[in-house]
């Protein structure tokens, strides 16, 4: 077993210059969802297949999503597969191929759609969620390509579209229109860890997105006696909502933060001048509850927040719900969680602990139809933040733990 590792190392190590060479084709080609004012994912797919091919994998298939939203008009997922022996399952490595927006582009110190490496790191959107854990399993698995190896089951790579949004044009699209995927399979999913790559997430607070919108009348900022402001009552009702933390208040030590979250997080314009009292005003709040509440438990005492602000302040709340998502969790004894923790302890000497987590990944959507899976990668956890960055050693540590998985589940 030493020879054999010491050769996945050996293999992997020599591969970095390879491994940034494709994060920077990847970052090149922005993959953001209609919602986030890109066109999809097909250039970025289109990039990927390319360069996979002339890597030498040769099973590729294309799964495309319609959407007349994007100019090609599908969202399409890749899967990749090397052969294995038994039939019985088959061992999945899965990221997504969408990113978000870079937000204020002056908070980046580099042009955040080119690879940049400094110091060990590579900064660019996207090159950590997920381009780190798409190249560490592309890699993973090239190693088997090179060295001949026949893994004991099939290996089979997925990269999706549409995660950062919902899934909906993505895993949830294949989990409804194929049969690509086997109760038994071990899945796991490089999109989430901790710096020293000992955590194995098992579990996610479900997930309720909501955007309210208050309807009251228009009038001059010197007569507010003429209107009703709906500025005024959002505001109100966006503190109410968030104090619901205290009333769903419940701690997990399994996860961080280990409560309830419900945070107002996002904000419409409303009118275009200060002396304006505003007659519409639209938000939005991002809920992260415990698994021992409902969504529905806490949608009702949004409901009732609401009734409580259209009584006092004479105005008409509506909301949509933009993402409501449960799931159960993944047992610790799964054999994915298994033989993830014997990868990490036989390749860098890891004793890996389960945890929960309160951001979302396709995990969720998994075991909701029954599959187990576990979340897992080694890095910093930068995602979504300006500056974003992938430590490049972290890239190859990940991708040597995958090729001893990949060979030994």
């Amino acid at each position: 077993m030493t020879n054999m590792v010491e050769d996945i190392r050996s293999f992997l190590n020599g591969q970095r210059d390879a491994m940034v060479e494709l994060e920077g084709l990847l970052t090149s080609n922005p993959a953001l969802a209609p919602e986030n004012g890109g066109d999809g994912e097909t250039k970025k797919a289109d990039a990927l297949e390319k360069w996979l091919k002339e890597a030498g994998f040769t099973d590729i298939k294309r799964f495309e999503a319609p959407d007349s939203r994007v100019s090609s008009g599908k969202r399409p997922s890749l899967v990749v597969t090397i052969a294995g022996s038994p039939s019985d399952y088959s061992i999945w490595s899965m990221a997504h191929l969408d990113v978000v927006p870079v937000g204020d582009p002056k908070l980046w110190k580099t042009d955040p759609w080119k690879v940049v490496e400094k110091d060990g790191k590579l900064f660019g959107r996207g090159v950590e969620d997920n381009q780190q854990g798409l190249v560490s399993s592309v890699f993973a698995a090239l190693y088997l390509i090179k060295k001949g190896i026949k893994p004991s089951h099939t290996v089979k790579l997925l990269f999706m579209a549409d995660e950062e949004v919902g899934s909906k044009y993505g895993v949830c699209w294949l989990l409804k229109n194929t049969d690509i995927f086997n109760k038994n399979d071990l899945i796991l999913i490089p999109d989430g860890g901790d710096p020293k790559g000992e955590t194995i997430e098992v579990a996610e607070k479900n997930i309720l997105w909501l955007k309210f919108h208050v309807s009251g009348a228009q009038a001059h900022g010197s007569r507010p006696d003429q209107g009703n402001n709906a500025c005024l009552a959002a505001s109100d009702l966006s503190l109410r909502v968030h104090a619901l933390e205290k009333v769903f208040d419940a701690r997990d030590k399994i996860f961080e933060p280990d409560y309830t979250t419900i945070q107002p997080t996002m904000r419409y314009a409303n009118v275009e001048g200060v002396n304006i009292i505003p007659g519409e005003d639209t938000f939005c709040v991002d809920a992260r509850i415990l698994p021992c509440y409902s969504v529905n438990q806490v949608l009702g005492a949004v409901e009732e927040k609401c009734s409580e602000i259209e009584a006092e302040y004479g105005v008409q709340v509506c909301y949509e719900v933009l993402q409501n998502s449960e799931s159960p969790a993944t047992s610790t004894d799964a054999p994915v969680v298994k033989k993830l923790s014997e990868a990490l302890k036989a390749v860098h000497g890891i004793d890996a602990r389960t945890i929960g987590i309160g951001g979302g990944t396709v995990g969720a959507e998994l075991r909701r139809e029954g599959y187990s899976c576990a979340v897992w990668s080694t890095l910093d956890e930068c995602a979504h933040m300006p500056n974003e960055y992938c430590v490049i050693d972290n890239m190859i540590k990940d991708a040597q733990t995958l090729a001893y998985f990949f060979m030994k589940a």
